[in-house]
């Protein structure tokens, strides 16, 4: 399927020719689904920690940070597009010169968009577009309302105007305050301060994308004297892009590949998965992952920083028990006594059902990375969960498991994903160092079938690409893992724009 063109093409795009052919093997042979055998539940695989216990691990974690590196992770290279999705079919299928406004909204399913219009004057970038307006269209009073909607949202999204079509959702304004608005990327920063900083310093590590870091390096000087001001907090902040080497080839229906007009095959970012590659070049005793968009007004930070502090005071917990049974393993001289204990502390805490009977075996299970993930309880939004998953070999372990990677079709699959009481909100704490202070090679740890083929279009024409497995599902499914419910305040995601009229995203003052 690859010509002597092509082969010049992959290698100097930094690929081989081998992944290549792997990834097109893939593409015929499919990825099997996740065999989930039941969802993970309060007492089966999730646990809940009681009010008492909760404060004893937040000052554990109070008294240990002092002496740890910690940073924040967070992916931040994701575009805003999808955000405004309703906002582009208004500009595309509307002409205010032909119709009114009433009669549009009318006629159509178009209530994302009445409450866009009707709640102008509550979002963060208001005052931006009001601004913009007078520049480009000096008319804006005199017009009706159609024309006066049509342009406001022409100002906001349109390369013209302020350009949000293409910008990263980072940079999008997220929350009004009295004096100034804030974007997510200086929200995520704020919080930093509150559970992932050490000696009056919070470092942070974002994935941007390459053509973006210019206005994230602006946006940091414009605000990060109002953020020492208001902490006491120096803040450091580090980046990385998703690397061109994790791009997989795109294919056709018929796993035949995708070419553009000039015959050159297509490349594609592989999905989340890809900053495993970042994620493994980060060092540090702890590392808080968080995603760009999940922020919450600064009156209610404290709060989902206990959260963030009780998973961190968790994973310590948890990995100081687990570094004295390693130094232990690693002796000449263990008794059976202790084994026994290793082998209760693995089924008590660390979910593992099926135990490990030689002292080798139990040292491999023990020493890799631990990951401490907090769950929401379920309220019906798309994404991944927690669930006791079968692999090939049999063994059963709990997974973050997205929809996307379980057979739908299949009855059964699809009763135990009905049947979910809690959701994945991306809210990890990890260990990525071993007993010794050396960093884990992530790679090692991430189970390459748990992948997926996604349908995507270019050029008007349909292809299909191929994902790596998920950064916090299969690029993990070889850590140790722990889930610990944590209250929805935690979980704010902003996937479309009208999220940002929620409560959790609007300050008082």
């Amino acid at each position: 399927m690859l010509n002597q063109k092509d082969v010049q093409q992959i290698e100097e795009s930094g690929h081989t020719v081998e992944s290549v052919a792997k990834q097109l093997e893939t593409f015929v042979r499919g990825i099997p689904f996740s065999n989930v055998v039941t969802t993970a539940s309060i007492g089966n695989g999730i646990e809940e920690i009681s009010e008492e216990n909760q404060q004893k691990l937040v000052d554990l974690f109070e008294r240990e940070k002092q002496q740890l590196e910690l940073v924040k992770f967070v992916p931040a290279s994701g575009a805003a597009t999808r955000m405004f999705k309703f906002l582009h079919q208004f500009l595309k299928n509307y002409d205010p010169d032909e119709q009114t406004l009433n009669k549009y909204l009318k006629k159509g399913n178009y209530k994302a968009l009445d409450t866009f219009l009707n709640n102008l004057k509550d979002f963060a970038f208001v005052n931006e577009v009001r601004k913009k307006i007078r520049e480009l269209y000096p008319d804006y009073k005199t017009n009706k309302k159609g024309k006066r909607a049509h342009y406001f949202v022409k100002a906001m999204l349109e390369p013209e105007g302020l350009g949000f079509r293409n910008m990263p959702k980072g940079l999008i304004p997220f929350h009004k305050y009295k004096k100034y608005y804030t974007t997510a990327f200086e929200e995520q920063l704020y919080e930093s301060a509150f559970y992932a900083s050490a000696k009056d310093n919070a470092y942070s590590h974002f994935t941007f994308s390459e053509e973006h870091v210019s206005k994230f390096k602006e946006e940091f000087e414009a605000v990060k004297n109002r953020l020492t001001k208001l902490t006491k907090t120096n803040f450091h902040i580090s980046y990385s892009f998703q690397k061109k080497e994790t791009d997989t080839i795109a294919v056709t229906e018929d796993n035949k590949p995708f070419r553009d007009a000039k015959g050159n095959v297509i490349f594609r970012p592989s999905g989340h998965g890809a900053l495993l590659e970042n994620l493994n070049e980060v060092n540090a005793d702890i590392v808080f992952i968080k995603n760009i968009d999940n922020v919450i007004i600064r009156e209610h930070v404290e709060e989902v920083a206990h959260y963030k502090k009780l998973l961190a005071g968790k994973l310590l917990w948890l990995q100081q028990r687990v570094f004295e049974f390693l130094e232990k393993l690693s002796s000449e001289n263990i008794s059976e006594e202790e084994v026994k204990e290793v082998q209760s502390f693995l089924w008590n805490h660390l979910n593992c059902k099926e135990l490990p009977k030689t002292k080798e075996a139990l040292y491999n299970k023990l020493n890799r990375p631990l990951r401490v993930c907090g769950v929401v309880k379920n309220t019906g939004a798309p994404g991944g969960g927690p669930f006791w998953v079968k692999n090939d070999n049999g063994e059963v372990t709990l997974q973050i498991v997205e929809t996307a990677q379980i057979n739908m079709e299949d009855e059964h699959q699809k009763a135990i994903v009905s049947e979910a009481t809690h959701f994945n909100p991306v809210d990890l704490v990890c260990g990525i160092r071993n007993f010794k202070g050396e960093k884990f090679n992530l790679k090692q740890y991430s189970d390459p079938n748990t992948g997926f083929i996604s349908l995507k279009s270019q050029d008007g024409k349909s292809l299909k690409a191929l994902e790596l497995p998920g950064l916090w599902n299969g690029a993990m499914a070889k850590w140790n893992s722990v889930f610990v419910e944590v209250p929805l305040l935690t979980f704010n995601p902003v996937k479309t724009v009208n999220d940002l009229l929620q409560p959790e995203h609007r300050p008082n003052s």
